[in-house]
């Protein structure tokens, strides 16, 4: 990704959260700088046009920030030709269960919202898009399992999108260097330490295999030490609708 248009981008995207304070504003900076999903999903063109997205343990809400900074540069043509056009924005919503980030994502954000819940019991309503980044591991297998058949009932109709960024538990040395710097970024932003409940790779394909996604797997860590795994799950109509009682129809995300 070309290092002057991700800075612009960057600078863009982190601006709204001056007003909820320095700390905001710098952790969106450092985030959206050195966090190698961001530039991904441009680049990739993973997020489709016109998305209804589901921000699950969304934190800042800095997905929609970015989003809607990519469209910032794409209406003044400053947009890399060769990239995929930037995604529209049709909603997005963020659940996120730290009151502090849900009042500073709520400062911040020009589009979408952010509530206050938890991703076990908060209800999802319908979305094409999911997006759940380095979040599950916070909870315990069983409501992993949990949340991620809910995620398959708030998918449209039509099929849908998951965007599960996940820890490699079987990814060695790099593995406990990510649980090490998770630790310690919780405790920078004020939360207290929690177990954490990880999986290996082969563990969560089998789990979304037996939902009926249709998972590529692609290593997120470009850059770091870490053990990051960005799982593209696509749910096709036809396994959407039996999941909602309604009858298929052919198109998809």
């Amino acid at each position: 990704m070309s290092k002057a248009i991700m800075d612009e981008l960057v600078d863009v995207a982190a601006a709204p959260y001056r007003s909820a304070g320095r700390f905001p504003w710098h952790f969106a900076r450092g985030k959206l700088t050195y966090d190698p999903i961001f530039g991904e999903l441009l680049t990739r063109g993973l997020i489709p046009d016109g998305a209804h997205i589901l921000d699950l343990g969304c934190g800042l809400g800095l997905l929609s920030s970015w989003l809607m900074a990519a469209q910032d540069l794409w209406r003044r043509a400053a947009w890399p030709a060769p990239w995929p056009k930037p995604p529209r924005l049709a909603s997005y919503r963020g659940i996120e269960r730290g009151r502090r980030d849900v009042a500073r994502a709520s400062e911040a954000l020009r589009a979408g919202t952010v509530t206050c819940g938890d991703i076990r019991s908060s209800p999802f309503g319908a979305a094409n898009v999911v997006a759940i980044f380095d979040v599950l591991h916070y909870i315990d297998c069983a409501s992993q399992d949990g949340v991620l058949e809910r995620v398959c009932e708030a998918l449209t109709p039509r099929g849908g999108l998951l965007l599960l960024r996940i820890g490699d538990a079987a990814a060695g040395w790099r593995f406990h260097v990510t649980r090490l710097v998770d630790v310690v970024m919780t405790s920078i932003r004020g939360a207290r330490w929690q177990r954490l409940h990880c999986r290996p790779l082969a563990s969560w394909l089998a789990h979304l295999d037996a939902l009926g996604f249709e998972v590529t797997a692609v290593p997120m860590s470009r850059g770091t030490l870490f053990a990051n795994v960005l799982l593209i799950a696509r749910l096709p109509a036809a396994r959407s609708a039996a999941v909602d009682g309604a009858p298929a129809t052919p198109s998809g995300v």
